[in-house]
């Protein structure tokens, strides 16, 4: 099988992400050759000067585009890629040294036209980042659905750490117009044209993600809006699972009334839930600090995606 990898990063106003993903591109162990593709979605901080450094360590191209949306940016980036197979990652990661090495044999081992990676918190993280990443991968606040376990169904890719072949790409015209959950979009179309997908566990990155609670409630937020409009398009796809946040938020809400009339037992429950897990977090992360944060990050990743998921299906048509 004769795999050529093209890296896609879009960027938007992040050049030290950039300088961060390129260093650690460039211990890659993978003795074949690729080629990244660095495209700048019209940022007013360019990444231009930071890619430079790097031209003569890796096979590198720079685009500078208008403003159009991470989407429209990982077409722009495959349309003009060379390889045969995308690897899509966001700004905000950083690739161990045996991360396409790992997707080579893989690929090589079980042929998919696309497939996703977990991410996990670098050492270096910060308190808060740690925190966040175990909110959005374990499996008592998400069921492990981002790459935790092997048994998840088919498994739909995210788009921070995604493959897809250039077959793929040109039957399914890569991502959509929508700003959110664009890429479970993809992995959806990709189901209707036959393509498999697969979970690669041993290529993972390391995600930084938001780095305030503010920020990373926002990006819920939007994953939540994104779901109502997916079930819409995609009927046969939607879950009753999805409705789990917002009606954990209604609950939460629920108990700290009856509370105040002297009915405790659901805000015992859901002490107790916070309990699990805060120790699950400290058990994994050997970090109080984080294991507290743990709790907080957990508490907004669910207010976050319910109150999207409600606005979007009640509110926006």
């Amino acid at each position: 099988m004769n795999l050529q990898f093209s890296i896609i990063v879009p960027v938007y106003n992040r050049p030290q992400e950039i300088d961060e993903l390129l260093e650690s591109l460039t211990k890659q162990d993978l003795k074949d050759d690729f080629e990244v593709l660095i495209i700048e979605d019209g940022s007013e901080n360019s990444s231009e000067e930071v890619v430079n450094k790097y031209t003569s360590q890796l096979n590198l191209k720079y685009f500078s585009k208008r403003n159009s949306g991470a989407g429209a940016s990982r077409n722009y980036g495959m349309q003009r890629a060379s390889g045969s197979y995308f690897i899509i990652l966001d700004s905000d990661v950083i690739v161990p040294p045996q991360y396409l090495s790992e997707v080579k044999k893989a690929l090589e081992e079980n042929y998919t036209d696309a497939f996703g990676g977990p991410d996990a918190a670098h050492p270096n993280f910060t308190a808060l980042q740690k925190a966040i990443n175990y909110s959005m991968t374990s499996v008592l606040t998400t069921g492990g659905i981002r790459g935790k376990k092997k048994s998840v169904g088919k498994f739909q890719p995210r788009s921070f750490n995604l493959g897809l072949s250039k077959v793929a790409f040109e039957k399914t015209n890569g991502f959509s117009k929508m700003k959110a959950g664009e890429d479970i979009d993809l992995t959806f179309r990709l189901w209707e044209n036959d393509f498999e997908t697969q979970l690669i566990e041993k290529a993972f990155v390391y995600h930084k993600r938001r780095s305030t609670i503010k920020q990373f409630f926002k990006q819920t937020f939007a994953f939540g809006t994104a779901r109502p409009i997916l079930n819409r398009k995609y009927p046969k796809t939607a879950k009753l699972t999805y409705w789990f946040p917002s009606l954990f938020i209604i609950g939460v809400d629920i108990a700290i009334i009856a509370a105040f009339f002297g009915y405790w037992e659901l805000l015992i429950f859901y002490g107790f839930y916070f309990t699990c897990t805060f120790l699950d977090s400290l058990f994994q992360n050997k970090n109080l600090q984080v294991a507290l944060l743990s709790i907080v990050t957990t508490i907004t990743q669910f207010y976050g995606y319910g109150l999207g998921f409600l606005e979007s299906k009640f509110l926006k048509k």
